[in-house]
């Protein structure tokens, strides 16, 4: 394959394969939410869940949880690849107040009117054993609380409003020159096979202590080590030449492993442990699945996603009039997704299809009509558009 030379130190457009790269990681999660609503694993406001064969229940394992293993840390990675040229460019305060609006009032938007109106109208995940109206159970749910665990997809906006105050707090602490795209290196497979034990024995420490699936303002505990961990790679990546130097033979190489040892690996693990204590045992506890799986949930995001950066790179560094659509517009559907996804699903309710068929239909309906909805609706609303 042939490769192009390293890009230059400066350029706006050597960030473009980054923006693909967010647009497509926005497409698996509404494709993750899909199999959430059909498959036996995962949490979702609403759930259309049949009997279905063990093969499919495999497969669907397979790709919730290889998708798990790196899609949202790779959104990380690339949020924190911009903050520092952010927060040189407009000094603590301002970057802090950008912060805010971009990131704190969407979350705030959802909580309070988005996430309401998908629960009570569309997911009907807000029970109640008398007559009752969306004004007293808005009030209701703002009263005991719930809605701070209600942010539904946003909670990754507030992980990274967090995130970026205390990169803040550091810099301000910490001041020092720093000027992007300065220093000569390149990822090399130590550096690498270290990174991903370290991040393989953060996960497990991390979820010792914790039940499976433990949260916090609807933010997994358990999973914050990679996020935390790639978040900070995409910092020092803004510091040195690393994406610039990325080569395409190395990064099929590595998307090979992932998808080749990598799956037989999980098929073993799924093999020799999969039904001890329900699968509980994966997540939380002194388990040797539990380190195991650590271990392949780790090499799996460190082996994906530097593939997945090396590939697009060389390849999807350009955007054409459809590329630009969809970067313009994922953001917004990343908001905006849960109730159309949820209305897709209820109108394929009637048809009895394999489940699996489902999640693809399902996947492509709630894709299109995200996206067209973002650029014909949404983005078009005055208060809407600032903050999208």
């Amino acid at each position: 394959m042939e490769e192009r030379p390293p890009l230059p130190a400066t350029g706006a457009e050597r960030l473009l394969f980054i923006d693909n790269l967010r647009w497509i990681m926005i497409l698996l999660v509404i494709s993750m939410h899909s199999a959430d609503t059909y498959s036996p694993f995962g949490n979702w406001y609403y759930v259309d869940r049949k009997p279905m064969s063990l093969a499919s229940v495999i497969a669907f394992a397979a790709w919730q949880m290889y998708l798990q293993s790196f899609f949202m840390g790779l959104l990380f990675f690339a949020a924190g690849f911009f903050v520092p040229a952010s927060f040189r460019k407009k000094g603590p305060a301002q970057f802090l107040r950008d912060r805010a609006f971009r990131l704190g009032l969407p979350v705030l938007f959802y909580m309070f009117l988005l996430g309401p109106i998908t629960e009570y109208f569309l997911s009907h995940s807000w029970n109640s054993t008398e007559p009752t109206s969306f004004p007293h159970e808005w009030i209701k749910h703002i009263r005991n609380g719930e809605f701070l665990q209600e942010n539904g997809p946003l909670w990754f906006c507030l992980a990274l409003l967090i995130f970026s105050a205390f990169y803040a707090a550091w810099r301000v602490l910490r001041p020092r020159p720093e000027v992007a795209g300065n220093n000569e290196s390149s990822l090399k497979a130590p550096l690498l096979a270290g990174f991903a034990l370290v991040l393989a024995a953060f996960t497990f420490f991390s979820r010792l202590p914790l039940p499976p699936g433990w949260s916090l303002l609807n933010m997994h505990i358990g999973d914050f080590p990679q996020y935390i961990l790639l978040f900070s790679a995409g910092v020092i990546a803004a510091r040195t030449r690393w994406l610039q130097n990325l080569r395409l033979a190395s990064g099929v190489y590595s998307l090979l492993a992932a998808l080749t040892v990598g799956l037989a690996a999980w098929f073993l693990l799924l093999k020799f442990g999969a039904f001890a204590q329900n699968g509980s045992v994966f997540y939380s506890g002194w388990h040797w699945q539990n380190a195991a799986f650590s271990f392949w949930e780790s090499s799996s995001c460190v082996a994906t996603s530097y593939a997945l950066l090396a590939i697009f790179r060389n390849k999807f560094n350009s955007q054409g009039p459809v590329a630009r659509f969809l970067s313009a517009n994922a953001f917004s559907v990343y908001v905006f997704h849960p109730p159309i996804l949820i209305l897709g699903a209820r109108l394929l309710h009637p048809l009895v299809l394999p489940s699996l068929l489902k999640f693809v239909v399902l996947t492509l309906i709630a894709s299109v009509a995200s996206f067209a909805l973002s650029a014909i609706v949404f983005r078009r609303i005055p208060l809407l558009r600032a903050i999208l």
